[in-house]
C-alpha cells in the first residue's frame, strides 16, 4: 500500500493526512475484498524498516493503527472476516498489542476472508525466524521452512499488487512470490479503490500460469 506520502505531498499537505487517506482506502478494498469472494486478503501496513521514519510519523502511524481496529473491528467481525496477523508485534507499545491480541479472539471463529495485516513485518526477518523453528525441529527443506511461515495457514499466494508506480518487492512476502503474479499500478494508494481490485483481478484472470512448466 504505497504513496500515502506523495499523495499528502501533491497536495501540499501533512503526511499524516495521506496516511488517513490510506485508512479509508484499506477500508474500501477489504470491503471490495469481502464482496468480491477474495479467500484472503493481506496488507502491508508497517514494515521492519518503517521504524526509520521520523518518530512523529511512526508515532501517528500507531495511533491510525488503535484508532482503525477500534473503529472497524465490529464491522469486519459482522461481515465474517478473520483477522490474522503476521510479523513480530512485541516490539509495539502494549496498549497496542493488546488491541490487536482482543480483535483476533473477536473474530477468530469467522470462516470467511481472512485480513491479514502485516505489522513489523519483513520478510527477510520472517525467513530467518521459519529457517531457525526448522533448524530447531530437524531437516531445513522448503518445505519445513513453509510450514514454519507466519503465512503457513493462508492459502498460497496469487497475487501481489504494488501501488503508486514503485516496481519491486520491498521486503514483502518475498518466499511467497516466487510464483506469485505481480501487477504494479501508477495509482497512490489512497487512492485505490474496488474499481482497482476489479482491474487487478481481470489482469490475474488473463494470465497463463506455469510454475515454472511449459
Amino acid at each position: 500500500m504505497d504513496g500515502n506520502g506523495r499523495w499528502a505531498k501533491r497536495r501540499h499537505l501533512p503526511r499524516v493526512l495521506g496516511h488517513q487517506r490510506g485508512v479509508e482506502a484499506v477500508r474500501r478494498t477489504v470491503r471490495a475484498g469481502v464482496e468480491l469472494g477474495l479467500s484472503a486478503l493481506t496488507l502491508y501496513a508497517f514494515s521492519t524498516e518503517n521504524w526509520r521514519r521520523p518518530e512523529d510519523e511512526v508515532s501517528a502511524l500507531m495511533g491510525l493503527l488503535k484508532r482503525f481496529i477500534m473503529a472497524d473491528l465490529e464491522e469486519f467481525a459482522s461481515n465474517n472476516i478473520r483477522l490474522k496477523i503476521i510479523g513480530d508485534i512485541s516490539a509495539f507499545a502494549p496498549d497496542i498489542i493488546e488491541l490487536i491480541e482482543q480483535a483476533r479472539a473477536r473474530t477468530a471463529d469467522n470462516t470467511g476472508m481472512v485480513m491479514a495485516i502485516a505489522l513489523n513485518y519483513g520478510s527477510q526477518d520472517e525467513i530467518a525466524r521459519a529457517a531457525r523453528a526448522a533448524a530447531a525441529k530437524g531437516e531445513i527443506t522448503p518445505e519445513t521452512i513453509s510450514a514454519e511461515l507466519d503465512t503457513a495457514d493462508l492459502p498460497p499466494l496469487d497475487l501481489i499488487i504494488r501501488t503508486s508506480g514503485e516496481v519491486r518487492l520491498s521486503n514483502f512476502l518475498m518466499w511467497q512470490a516466487a510464483y506469485a503474479e505481480m501487477l504494479f499500478l501508477d495509482v497512490l494508494w489512497p487512492d485505490f479503490g474496488r474499481e482497482h481490485l476489479e482491474e487487478a483481478m481481470a489482469e490475474y484472470a488473463r494470465r497463463e500460469r506455469r510454475f515454472g512448466g511449459r
